[in-house]
């Protein structure tokens, strides 16, 4: 749906958006719930909770850091290290393109829902772990008043009539973050592969999660059908939609094709997830991409 962004049309959809916040932040918590995110170990020696390895103790070492129990074992006294551990920044982006807001079934969540859904819990999950998270564009924060920012930054979005698609801002990048970008991501892929080049250039690592509704996953139309954009930029009309299958599904396949090698060559990692199923595989695949 088209039209001018006014006062009227921003509360609305403020006031809709904010009715639904219970109810996103209790899905994603329980979503959440399947994960253990943890705080992200370094492999050296410090202060934390892991046990890394016993050494030999050595002048310095104070009698309540040696492990008696272990020293037993020898003549020597032996100290219990422990794994340092850091709470690291995790950015998180979610489209906001009005192509997000696309559903071909009305019992079927929207892109957007889902995406959101997923950056919540992802986002829930870390700050548990000790993590500091914030949306593309916001500092990353940690505490548990950080979940209630990130899902109302997500919900309240500003109401818009602009493209169908949007690219995440090259210029929020910084130094040693993870980063995870959700989209549909079938607009024009040149900002996205600016994105990870430069991505790469920083030391970011990160994800990138294509999440499509199975209409566009599929393509299961035929007949006369009037292709169009929500934000009406685009439109072709055919006769023979059957006809159009094949050649959609090859240049799909050439399009996770070419993120999947751009991401790997800048050191991330390029998912899917179908609307149809369940979140929890898509936030499992998160959590395990974002740990290594």
């Amino acid at each position: 749906m088209t039209g001018q962004a006014t006062p009227e049309r921003l509360r609305a959809r403020a006031e809709d958006a904010a009715a639904g916040l219970p109810a996103l932040m209790l899905a994603a918590e329980r979503l959440s719930t399947a994960l253990s995110a943890g705080s992200h170990g370094l492999r050296r020696a410090g202060s934390g909770e892991e046990f890394w390895q016993y050494r030999p103790a050595a002048p310095g070492d104070s009698l309540r850091s040696i492990d008696w129990r272990r020293s037993a074992r020898s003549d020597a006294q032996f100290v219990r290290d422990r794994e340092l551990q850091t709470a690291q920044a995790a950015v998180v982006w979610v489209s906001g393109g009005q192509g997000m807001d696309y559903s071909g079934a009305p019992n079927r969540a929207t892109k957007r829902d889902r995406a959101d859904l997923l950056a919540l819990a992802i986002s829930v999950a870390l700050l548990r772990g000790g993590e500091r998270v914030g949306l593309a564009g916001q500092p990353p924060r940690a505490g548990r008043a950080q979940i209630d920012r990130i899902a109302q930054g997500l919900v309240l979005r500003p109401d818009s009539a602009g493209p169908d698609d949007d690219v995440p801002p090259i210029h929020a990048l910084r130094p040693g973050q993870r980063v995870l970008l959700i989209a549909d991501f079938l607009g024009d892929p040149a900002p996205v592969l600016s994105y990870l080049e430069r991505a790469a250039g920083m030391g970011v690592r990160g994800a990138i999660l294509q999440v499509l509704d199975p209409d566009e996953e599929t393509f299961p139309f035929s007949g006369a059908v009037l292709f169009r954009t929500l934000s009406g930029a685009s439109r072709h009309d055919t006769r023979d939609a059957q006809g159009l299958r094949a050649a959609y599904l090859n240049r799909l396949a050439e399009r996770r094709e070419l993120l999947r090698q751009a991401a790997a060559r800048s050191g991330w990692h390029f998912g899917t997830h179908d609307t149809a199923n369940a979140p929890a595989q898509a936030l499992l695949w998160i959590a395990s991409v974002l740990e290594g």
